[in-house]
This record gives structure tokens, C-alpha cells and sequence, in this order.
């Protein structure tokens, strides 16, 4: 093509398939997109003798490092005043909102358009479901059936479990409703158990946000899915590995700093 046409091609979008070969050794198939950098006459060219249907063109849009500067202020000041704990997260988020909305970074008339709704109504969809889990009793009866048949009365394999079937849960439903369910059962277990409680909460909290599996597991897995491009599976791969290294490097540490 570069010696042909004096085009180059840049990359090649194909419907839910993921190439790994070089562009120069993959097959040109019928529907595939071609992101091409030439002259545009050179690009017509080629679009006629080959049968592909040009694109409409879409506007650039050039960063304004001004304004790039001025949301990154914004989002470290958000950031740092939910972490000082003197305001809400909410609360800070909001005002973050409103400044980038006064200093024209996101202008008023593309608020709502720069809302992916999507994810908006698949998070609250989300909330009655983990809402029902833990008010029909689902998950406490899942978490108490490994406890009682797997740790049988020792300490550290009942943390260990405590800590696998949080994060278990938080695939399924949010985290903030997994810790509450899993931290009056860990309470518990320590109690029964004689031992401090302290590692079981700690287990818990490490558990509860371990949210790599599934798309539906935290709003960050969610947010990237569409965008992405992700299926189901995709968050697997990596997320299996991550939460493997999370639950053995974390369960030696609470063991040292929270003995039991």
C-alpha cells in the first residue's frame, strides 16, 4: 500500500475479534475499518481499486493544556478533601463537578452528553440486587456454609476463608454491601473462636475491595466495558492473577501486624 498508493495503514478495527499478527501479514476481510494516513487523494484512490466506502469525517479535537492543567487541579483537590475527611466524597465530587462547569472545562450545554447513562442505570440497577442478597439472607448463607464446612474451627483457615468468600461476593455485588454483610460474620467467627477480631476485619476490608473478575463487581470495571470494548471474560485474566497476589501477600501481613 505505502509503495502503491503512498498510504499508510495505521490499524484495522475488526468486530469482536482481537488481532495479534502484523498489519503487513493480515488478511483484508469485508466490514473491516481502516484507520489510513496518506494524501487524500491518494486515500481515494485506493478506495476506489479496493471497493472500500470512505468514512464521514470526524472533527479533532486538540487538548487545551490550560484547561488540561486546570481539571487535573480540580480532580487532586477532590480527592484530597474526601481523603482529609472534612466533606463527603460526594459533597467533593459535586463541587468538582460545578468548577469544571464554571471555569468552561466541560461546558454547561455537554454535561449531560459527557454522562455515560448507561453505566448510570446498570450501577442502580445494581443496588437492589445487592440490597436483596443481603436482606432475603443469600449471601449470609453462603458465607456461614464455607465457614462452617471448610474452616471447622481453626483460626487461620477460617480468616483465610473469610477473606476468599468476601471476595467472592464483591465479584457479585457491590463492595460496600459485601463488607456489611461479611463483617458482623466475621465478628462472629472471631467470637466464636476466641481470637481478635481485628484480622477478620482487616480480611474483610481487603476482601470487599478485590473486585477484579467481573464487569459488574465495581463502577471502575463498569465504566471501562463499553468503552473498552471488554466482554465478561475479558476481566479474568488478569483479575484472577491480581487477586491470588492481593490474598497471598495480605494474609501474611494481617497475620504479623493483627495476630490473632
Amino acid at each position: 500500500m505505502r509503495r502503491r498508493y503512498r498510504i499508510n495503514l495505521l490499524a484495522i478495527s475488526r468486530q469482536s475479534i482481537r488481532s495479534r499478527t502484523r498489519l503487513r501479514s493480515t488478511p483484508l476481510r469485508t466490514g473491516d475499518v481502516l484507520l489510513l494516513q496518506g494524501p487524500s487523494e491518494s486515500i481515494s484512490n485506493f478506495a476506489s481499486a479496493s471497493g472500500c466506502a470512505p468514512l464521514a469525517s470526524r472533527p479533532l479535537r486538540v487538548p487545551d493544556r490550560r484547561k488540561m492543567w486546570l481539571s487535573v487541579i480540580i480532580m487532586a483537590a477532590a480527592i484530597a478533601g474526601s481523603a482529609s475527611g472534612l466533606w463527603s466524597s460526594a459533597l467533593c465530587f459535586t463541587l468538582g463537578v460545578l468548577m469544571l462547569l464554571a471555569f468552561n472545562v466541560v461546558p454547561v450545554r455537554n454535561a449531560y452528553t459527557a454522562i455515560d447513562w448507561s453505566v448510570i442505570v446498570l450501577l442502580g440497577a445494581l443496588i437492589p440486587v445487592g440490597q436483596a442478597m443481603e436482606s432475603t439472607g443469600a449471601a449470609a448463607t453462603a458465607a456461614n456454609f464455607l465457614l462452617t464446612h471448610i474452616a471447622q474451627g481453626h483460626a487461620i483457615a477460617a480468616l483465610i476463608v473469610v477473606m476468599l468468600a468476601t471476595m467472592t461476593l464483591s465479584d457479585l455485588m457491590n463492595n460496600a454491601a459485601t463488607a456489611a454483610v461479611m463483617s458482623p460474620i466475621a465478628i462472629g467467627t472471631a467470637t466464636q473462636l476466641g481470637v481478635n477480631p481485628d484480622g477478620f476485619l482487616m480480611a474483610v476490608v481487603i476482601g470487599a475491595s478485590c473486585a477484579f473478575l467481573t464487569p459488574i463487581a465495581h463502577q471502575n470495571n463498569t465504566l471501562i466495558l463499553g468503552p473498552g470494548g471488554f466482554r465478561f471474560g475479558d476481566y479474568w485474566p488478569l483479575g484472577l492473577p491480581t487477586e491470588l497476589i492481593v490474598a497471598s501477600t495480605a494474609l501474611p501481613l494481617i497475620l504479623i501486624v493483627w495476630p490473632l
